[in-house]
């Protein structure tokens, strides 16, 4: 691949505590635009440290972490400017309206005040929550918050986006706008770093997937490269295999006795 690397790690290492195992424990990657990676991996693999790190939240790492090419614990904030962020476990200001958390955002990443403006009232209607661009968002519903934070990643265009469960409380209607708003941002050579434990929607949407266990890559490539090296036909199923899990049928058997006992 001739592009350069939008995203490149080298030897990345990480622990919570002084004298305790790594979570993270040497991860060598790199992302290049317009690739939609999906970032899989069971609970406690490294997923959720990874992303932390890439958006600054972390910095006692070990090895070397570039974005843009530059080195991210010397080069500041500025890289942050360039990138979107749709966490698992949302913290939004709920006494704030959709306007005025919009805007707080949109100044943040440097956008005049009449520019966020005329893009949030246009994406919140394309999104069909128009309605409450001047309510305050705990009157939300979980689905207009979750639209409400993928609008807040992409007013300011940035050309890598992160992703945690983005589709959490989302309608049909809306995942099937979602993905295709991926795709055709993947097309423009925008970066999307998808992470999720819905495995259907990796498998679709990814052009190409990392497995991580136990802090290290145990997989990487298309969906079609994973399966040709696996005898499973599924992500899901691959997954499982990969990560040695397969009791999953015997627990819910298990499962399924104990809410029978009277």
């Amino acid at each position: 691949m001739d592009k350069k690397p939008v995203i490149e790690i080298n030897d990345l290492k990480m622990s919570y505590e002084k004298d305790t195992e790594d979570i993270l424990k040497g991860i060598d990657l790199k992302v290049y635009p317009g690739q939609i990676i999906g970032y899989i991996g069971p609970n406690g693999a490294g997923k959720s440290t990874t992303v932390k790190i890439l958006l600054g939240i972390l910095n006692n790492y070990r090895g070397e972490v570039k974005i843009f090419g530059k080195d991210i614990s010397k080069d500041g904030i500025e890289y942050k400017r360039k990138i979107g962020y749709v966490p698992e476990t949302p913290e939004i200001y709920d006494d704030l309206t959709g306007e005025e958390y919009l805007m707080f955002l949109g100044e943040v990443y440097g956008m005049e005040p009449e520019q966020i403006d005329t893009k949030s009232q246009k994406l919140m209607s394309l999104f069909g929550i128009e309605e409450v661009y001047n309510s305050r968002i705990s009157s939300y519903s979980k689905g207009m918050k979750q639209k409400l934070l993928i609008i807040a990643s992409l007013i300011h265009n940035p050309d890598i986006l992160f992703l945690d469960e983005p589709l959490s409380g989302l309608d049909a209607n809306s995942v099937m706008i979602f993905k295709e708003v991926l795709a055709q941002l993947a097309a423009l050579g925008k970066t999307i770093f998808y992470s999720s434990h819905i495995m259907e929607v990796v498998e679709k949407i990814s052009d190409r997937i990392l497995l991580i266990k136990d802090g290290i890559i145990v997989a990487d490539g298309t969906f079609d490269e994973l399966k040709s090296k696996s005898k499973e036909g599924s992500l899901e199923a691959i997954f499982n295999e990969l990560t040695g899990f397969n009791k999953h049928r015997d627990i819910a058997s298990e499962f399924i006795k104990a809410i029978e006992v009277v």
